[in-house]
């Protein structure tokens, strides 16, 4: 599994509806899916399982707890302040 793959992690999605969109990596199901959130108040990613492949992770992560409600990743991406850098949608590659 990739270090970056981790709870927490914040990562673009690459292909879907969602596509260009950020989430949250919220829970590791296996090697090859995680549960991630937007939340879909903030970026309109629904919580869903991934597979690994259709994420990019970025730098960035917030310190959560494994399973962690939408209430709580929002709570976290405000006090680290990246709420307003949630909403935006990211570049495709």
């Amino acid at each position: 599994m990739l270090p970056a793959i981790e709870v927490g992690r914040i990562c673009v999605k690459q292909l879907g509806r969602e596509a260009g969109k950020k989430c949250v990596i919220v829970d590791i199901i296996d090697k090859s899916f995680v549960l991630v959130t937007g939340p879909k108040k903030v970026t309109g990613v629904k919580r869903r399982r991934v597979n690994i492949n259709h994420i990019a992770p970025t730098e960035d992560s917030i310190p959560i707890t494994r399973g962690a409600s939408d209430g709580e990743v929002i709570k976290m991406l405000e006090a680290a302040g990246k709420l307003k850098d949630m909403a935006a949608t990211a570049k495709q590659m």
